[in-house]
Parts: structure tokens; sequence; C-alpha cells
């Protein structure tokens, strides 16, 4: 039985500039740097000999943490993925002022999909505000800033049951 999430992975070509960017640009703490060469690595990756540098990161005051990785050897392909395409995913960050962010990210040369921040009209998340920019990677990433009548990144189970959808 699962118990809960305990990280998401994210492989990145160059582990330091991805640091900076879910450190210093997202704000993420990070928590520790480390390589790992051992045999069980390989056997978990499926890679035998792999060679991975890891940055373990976590948003303030939540326990879920981020992994960067960054294979050495075997060295990885740079990918172009699609948000559409299937076995291609996102992450997606509760954040209290999501214009701000957005404007200071942008500034950093990394702007959203969407010319702003969107307030979505219609569903369990009316009135949040949202947006989808890429890592320096092309990794997408999610801004969420909840609203007043959508589903909070707080709620519980029990508040989100009882919501439907109009």
């Amino acid at each position: 039985m699962l118990r809960a999430i305990n990280h998401a992975g994210i492989t990145v070509a160059d582990l330091e500039r991805s640091i900076v960017f879910y450190r210093d640009l997202l704000g993420l703490s990070l928590l520790d740097v480390f390589e790992r060469t051992t045999e069980d690595i390989g056997a978990v990756v499926g890679y035998p000999g792999a060679r991975l540098r890891i940055a373990m990161l976590r948003v303030p005051g939540d326990d879920v943490r981020l992994e960067l990785l960054q294979y050495l050897e075997p060295p990885g392909v740079p990918t172009h993925p699609e948000t559409r395409d299937p076995g291609t995913g996102h992450v997606c960050f509760a954040v209290d002022d999501i214009h701000a962010l957005h404007g200071r990210l942008a500034q950093a040369g990394f702007p959203a999909r969407s010319a702003r921040p969107v307030e979505l009209t219609h569903g369990p998340h009316r009135g949040v505000v949202a947006l989808y920019l890429r890592d320096p990677d092309g990794y997408t990433v999610e801004l969420f800033q909840p609203g007043d009548d959508a589903l909070s990144v707080d709620a519980t189970p029990e508040c989100r049951r009882g919501r439907t959808q109009s």
C-alpha cells in the first residue's frame, strides 16, 4: 500500500545550472548534493555502471522533495518533449505571488508559455491563477496561485470530495 509521495525526480543536463533555477529563481531549499556510483544505483536505474550527480531540494515548509539527477555515465541525450506528449510530465508549485515570480523568471530568460498568468474560470480550480514555463532543460514547470473559489492546496480530502465541477 502506498503511504506518501517521497520525491519527484527530473533528469537534467547540467546540475549546477538547474540548481540555480530551482533554488535561486524558484526559491527551493537545497538539502544536499552528492554523487552515486555504487552497483545498487546502477541496478535501480537500469544502467549498470551508472554514475550520477544528484541534488535534493524541497519547498520550504513541505516534506516532498525534488530530486535533480545528472547522468555522468551513461550520458543522456537532450530531448524536446511537449506537454501534450504521452509520458511527459510537469511539476507544479503553489505560489503566493505568481505575478512577481513570473516577472522575475521572465527577466532571467524563462518566459511563460502564455503572455501572462492566466486565471482559470471554470471547474474545480476556478479562481486559480496559473502558468506553464520551462526549466533550463525544457522540463515543464507549472506555477499555481490558489484563488478564493478554487480547491486550495491545503484542502482536506473531505473538502475536495464535496466540491463539484461547474
